[in-house]
């Protein structure tokens, strides 16, 4: 059930389950993106966490904000401020594409605040001869730039997605196109995401990079800037995977990321 957050000034949408240890979970920017769609089918092996399914900012059920400040910027602190209305003083973060750089700005800014940081393909830190842009990326911001996209557009976004394309079912695109027009953006293209570059390095927590290694959106190719740039870093990269790990991938997903927030395979092993 979607409960509803005064954050100030803004409202913040999620959807809580399960118990233990807090973990946040932040969405990518893509068309018809809301908590939910991104990782509701992974929530099931995470019920002995707190899970807390945040709509971003202008996704999902939050309203779009009116501000001039980096998209990035300005969702990251308002995460925090639903953090602190959940009585949340430290989580672990789950974030993907814009979602990741959502949770490194978080990071960055209030390192007492993240234990583990999970980021799949995050956005916010570009390679220098950017653009032009991947084609994945093409198509993010075709979508968001078109006054009434169709369902096609969609199908063919949601095609881009994944490496295995029967994961790009009927009902997935009807979702998304759906959701999409119930929100749809009102930016500049590309959008005002925010550089995070310069700050990589003051992201203290131990942070697990998750990448597909046919990603067409977030390339691997800019993976490298990050894993060097992050002080306690790892990167692992599942071939014949695009750019929604979490969903084409899910039980490797799943697995990877629960060893790693439990402290990694030695502490998995000791608590068996």
């Amino acid at each position: 059930m979607t409960s509803v957050l005064d954050v100030g000034d803004a409202e913040l949408a999620y959807v809580e389950s399960g118990t233990g240890s807090p973990v946040v979970w932040l969405h990518g920017s893509g068309p018809g993106a809301t908590g939910m769609s991104n990782f509701g089918a992974n929530l099931p092996a995470f019920e002995d966490y707190r899970n807390i399914v945040v709509d971003l900012p202008g996704w999902g059920r939050s309203p779009r904000p009116a501000t001039d400040e980096p998209l990035i910027f300005h969702a990251a602190d308002r995460v925090l401020r639903a953090m602190t209305a959940l009585g949340i003083d430290r989580a672990h973060l789950v974030g993907n594409s814009y979602g990741g750089g959502v949770a490194m700005r978080i990071a960055m800014t209030h390192p007492d605040r993240v234990d583990r940081l999970v980021l799949m393909a995050p956005g916010g830190v570009l390679p220098a001869d950017a653009p032009p842009w991947p084609i994945g990326l093409e198509h993010l911001f075709g979508y968001m730039a078109a006054a009434e996209p169709s369902r096609e557009d969609m199908a063919q976004f949601v095609r881009l997605m994944v490496h295995d394309e029967t994961l790009a079912t009927d009902a997935l695109i009807d979702e998304r196109y759906e959701s999409s027009l119930a929100a749809h953006p009102e930016l500049s293209i590309p959008p005002n995401f925010g550089d995070l570059t310069p700050d990589l390095a003051r992201v203290a927590a131990p942070t697990l990079l998750v990448w597909g290694r046919e990603d067409q959106t977030v390339p691997l190719t800019w993976a490298p800037k990050i894993l060097e740039g992050i002080p306690d870093a790892e990167l692992r990269v599942l071939p014949n995977c695009r750019h929604w790990v979490q969903y084409e991938r899910a039980p490797e997903f799943n697995h990877i990321v629960r060893e790693f927030l439990g402290g990694g395979a030695a502490a998995a092993a000791t608590k068996e």
